[in-house]
């Protein structure tokens, strides 16, 4: 956008004002919103409407007008006779393309069989400083998407509509948990341990009580508190925060949903969390079978289910649990040819997991559950009855992303003190996403929990494997960015007058 568009505005403004109108309302009262009116009875009188100017169209002594607001778009039209000479002119002159307008008038089709508003009167609610994009040329860009989000939400549809289906997705994870008893509960994002993953932490300082703290990696502990407490089912839509590497499926900050269930094992909650997606399916797409990219994933059924042990023995011919040690595992991937990066500071779970990560994920359609990791991996889950060199554990993958990993929870309170004493040992030798000892979670533990089987999710890996997206920022209204000098696009208004075409593929 060029400086003289911006001065041009700012100058009917100034010209507006000494009008003597306001041009920042401060309300506007409708009667319907723009989805709404576009569906009631033709002649339908006394119609309030507002929205954003999209584009103008100039034929003499009549003007069509698109406005768009958040339901959807609609055609107004402005006669001279019917406003008088003094409003048209106003409208000619001073309202411009992404200016905010509230119209009344009749309901009515026009020739070409668009709804469209007969407009008795108009008032100007918010004038706007800068053009908006013609048909979005000069944001094509994806990072200048992501900056300005507003601008993708203004021009394009399927931007609009895709955050739209994320807000349904939660509130129908929401209804389901609600509905089988769970209550939502809020835990700290600011806390003095960083607990309940593996990951390396966001540190900051808390400047009236000198103390430094971490920003949350997951709600775990504290939820596992609140089952203490005596709370049976609880929940929370949780924003965490990762320092580690950013790729399309991993954001430093995300939404994680996590639940935690009294008296359930790790098998419950496998049937629960079919239960919990097919549903959520049903209620959104009416269908279980869901297009993903290029391919149909299937929801039906029963799904499978395969040890990682298995899967990482079938894709690579590595049996990790024959391997002596982390030494050995390490020889035997290097041997496969397999380059993980770091491999020499990592310990014999995160091994697994990389090589899990590297070889066998990216292949799995799913949905499937992979189960029994091995116990170095997972130093809050409980282990297995019978062989207590795994856990009670599971993960969801599906299109080669991990949207959900849950486990019968450790409740042992010496069981886990000597884990996170052994995950402390390898922090110290430099593995930064090792846990650390958390001595009031264990305190918590020692006045005694129920069996537990707790659960997470992915929500933005969720939305975007229902919306067919690829990249964790196309889900993210405002994902986080470097600063930039200049994000300013290279736009081009069309001119009053001219049929510009706003929809968008």
């Amino acid at each position: 956008m060029s400086l003289e568009q911006r001065d041009i505005r700012l100058q009917k403004l100034e010209e507006i004002k000494q009008k003597g109108i306001n041009p920042y309302k401060d309300r506007y009262e409708r009667t319907h919103s723009l989805k709404e009116a576009r569906h009631l009875p033709l002649e339908t009188s006394g119609v309030r409407i507002c929205g954003r100017i999209l584009a103008v169209r100039l034929f003499g002594r009549l003007i069509f007008a698109t406005i768009k607001d958040h339901s959807a778009k609609m055609q107004i039209a402005l006669q001279e006779k019917k406003l008088g000479k003094e409003r048209f002119e106003f409208f000619k002159k001073y309202m411009d393309i992404g200016d905010f307008i509230g119209a009344e008038g009749i309901i009515f089709k026009t020739k070409m069989g668009e709804i469209t508003l007969d407009v008795a009167q108009f008032e100007l609610l918010s004038k706007t400083l800068r053009p908006l994009p013609e048909k979005f040329h000069g944001l094509v860009d994806r990072e200048l998407l992501y900056r300005q989000r507003y601008l993708d939400l203004i021009m394009n549809e399927g931007t609009m509509a895709r955050f739209l289906k994320r807000t349904e997705i939660i509130s129908a994870l929401r209804r389901f948990l609600d509905s089988e008893g769970f209550v939502e509960v809020e835990t700290p994002v600011l806390q003095t341990k960083p607990s309940g993953a593996i990951a390396n932490p966001f540190i900051t300082h808390h400047n009236a009580l000198d103390l430094d703290l971490y920003l949350r990696i997951a709600p775990e502990t504290y939820l596992k508190r609140c089952i203490a407490g005596g709370l049976d089912r609880v929940y929370e839509f949780a924003r965490c925060f990762r320092n580690e590497g950013l790729d399309p499926s991993h954001l430093q900050d995300f939404t994680m949903l996590e639940y935690y269930a009294a008296y359930w094992n790790y098998e419950d909650n496998m049937r629960f969390t079919q239960r919990l997606i097919t549903q959520v399916l049903k209620e959104l797409y009416g269908s279980l079978r869901i297009g993903v990219g290029k391919q149909q994933i299937d929801f039906s059924g029963e799904w499978n289910r395969l040890s990682i042990r298995d899967l990482i023995l079938r894709d690579t011919g590595i049996d990790y649990a024959l391997s002596d040690g982390e030494q050995d595992l390490k020889n035997k991937i290097q041997a496969k040819g397999i380059e993980i990066e770091d491999m020499e500071k990592m310990g014999y779970g995160a091994l697994v997991d990389s090589l899990f990560k590297k070889v066998c994920r990216p292949n799995i359609a799913g949905p499937l559950f992979i189960t029994h990791h091995p116990i170095e991996l997972s130093p809050l889950a409980r282990k297995n009855d019978q062989d207590p060199g795994i856990t009670d554990r599971f993960q969801l993958v599906v299109n080669g992303w991990e949207i959900v990993n849950a486990y019968s929870e450790l409740v042992d309170p010496e069981d886990q003190r000597a884990r996170l004493q052994a995950q402390a040992a390898l922090r110290s030798k430099g593995d930064s996403e090792a846990m650390v000892m958390d001595e009031e979670f264990l305190t918590a533990m020692e006045h005694g929990m129920p069996p537990i089987s707790g659960w997470g999710m992915g929500i933005d890996r969720f939305v975007c494997l229902l919306t067919g997206q690829e990249n964790l920022r196309d889900v993210v209204l405002f994902p986080l960015m470097k600063p930039s000098r200049d994000i300013e696009p290279a736009v081009q208004e069309p001119a009053v007058g001219e049929p510009a075409d706003t929809d968008q593929e």
